[in-house]
């Protein structure tokens, strides 16, 4: 049996916007689909063009049916830092893997895509022309061709020094786009039923892929809010104010399953209940502190069920405790490999690592910050189950040197109006000089 050949090198070309969610997407969904996130570029930073090893273009496909953070792919032909680079490097391809796409009975065109810099049509024509050496033998159609291919040239990332020539150009086979377009045909601008707090639709997006949620599985979101992020809803306000009805709007109704209002510091699920990923935004407690259900006194026994008018005494519930109660419900329902992945609010000065919560059972995935204000952030952690839960590790986290840091991120709420205060003040007195 001959050995395997190398392993096919593609081109990412990824939007410019969450910078930090990238990598965890792209390297998600690669799991998914039987990948695994592979390449000899050996950093990408904030740059736009990533060269990754994917064993095949199906899966390199499936992938760009669901990223939101990549605009397009391409299987890369060639790579240089100079004209007279690329072209050695596709000289160096093999010719057997371009003939199926340059034979006499295809049509094509040449496209040229440039990062931070504008290009005249006589440059672009003048770039095309100079691949006259490639063996193209089909007809240029720039309409509806079979197979598209591209140049693109990177001019680093600062537009207020473009240098004249490209830090690195590349030459690939266009395979498919992102569904970019997601983002604006789910916006919330257009959503029937939104509220304060309602999760960026691109965001939302990410979630689900950093969550890798595939097709059947059981999603649950035990802070659902108007269900921006999940697409469940607490409430049933009219025809059109409700979950059921932003799924309607969207064609996605039958994936509907069920609203649930209850406590989630007193999670009311049956042992055994299986979730295949928990995805959620909690409360921050900024509009409105974070409450949970109890009292003080002691709560006399039999008394089981309230009519639906009773109004529950309630307690403050600190976030720390909220997050710790969300990993421990993750833990105990998630199935094995499930994914629970959810948004931690955090005062910026006092940030550190060693301040996100842990739990046994759970591996940490990728931590994402997303700026909120010059003080604060909130940070997207991806966890995995990865052993079984034990009745043992309820409480395990107590034990965990990560359990007290965050405990100072209780008075987040006040942190947060503290550095709103001092921000207007500061306006305030700038405009009075």
């Amino acid at each position: 049996m001959a050995p395997p050949g190398p392993v096919p090198r593609y081109l990412l070309l990824m939007a410019q916007e969450h910078l930090e969610f990238r990598g965890p997407e792209i390297k998600s969904l690669l799991s998914l689909f039987g990948g695994h996130f592979t390449s000899s570029q050996e950093t990408y930073g904030k740059s736009p063009f990533w060269v990754l090893n994917i064993p095949s273009e199906d899966i390199a496909r499936n992938l760009m049916k669901r990223t939101v953070c990549a605009k397009s792919i391409f299987e890369l032909w060639g790579h240089g830092k100079s004209p007279e680079e690329l072209y050695s490097s596709l000289k160096n391809y093999p010719v057997e893997k371009m003939v199926p796409f340059l034979h006499s009975d295809s049509t094509y065109k040449i496209k040229i895509h440039t990062f931070n810099k504008t290009l005249t049509q006589e440059e672009k024509v003048k770039r095309i022309d100079a691949l006259e050496f490639l063996p193209f033998e089909g007809k240029v159609n720039l309409k509806k061709p079979q197979h598209i291919f591209s140049i693109l040239e990177d001019y680093g990332l600062d537009p207020n020094c473009i240098p004249e020539n490209p830090h690195n150009i590349y030459f690939g086979r266009w395979i498919a786009d992102g569904q970019r377009e997601l983002i604006e045909s789910y916006s919330v601008k257009k959503r029937h039923f939104i509220g304060n707090t309602s999760m960026d639709a691109g965001l939302s997006f990410i979630m689900a892929n950093h969550g890798k949620v595939k097709e059947n599985d059981i999603v649950f979101d035990p802070f659902v809010g108007t269900g921006k992020a999940s697409r469940k809803n607490q409430k049933w306000r009219g025809p059109d104010e409700n979950i059921r009805a932003n799924l309607r709007q969207y064609g996605l109704e039958k994936y509907y399953l069920d609203v649930l209002v209850s406590d989630a510091s007193k999670p009311s699920w049956r042992k055994g209940t299986c979730f295949d990923a928990i995805i959620t935004d909690p409360p921050y407690g900024i509009r409105e502190s974070t409450r949970r259900t109890g009292s003080q006194k002691e709560v006399p026994k039999g008394i089981e069920k309230c009519p639906e008018s009773h109004v529950p005494v309630s307690l403050s519930y600190h976030l720390s405790d909220m997050f710790f109660d969300l990993l421990n419900f993750a833990a105990e329902t998630l199935v094995l490999g499930g994914r629970l992945v959810y948004w931690l609010p955090v005062y910026t000065p006092e940030y550190s690592e060693e301040m996100v919560p842990w739990h046994p059972c759970l591996k940490l995935i990728s931590n994402c910050e997303q700026k909120l204000s010059s003080h604060t952030s909130r940070r997207l952690i991806t966890m995995e189950k990865v052993k079984i839960f034990e009745n043992r590790d309820q409480y395990s986290h107590l034990l965990s040197d990560r359990f007290l840091p965050y405990q100072g991120h209780n008075s987040f709420r006040e942190k947060y109006f503290s550095g709103v205060t001092k921000r207007i003040a500061k306006e305030e007195k700038s405009s009075q000089e």
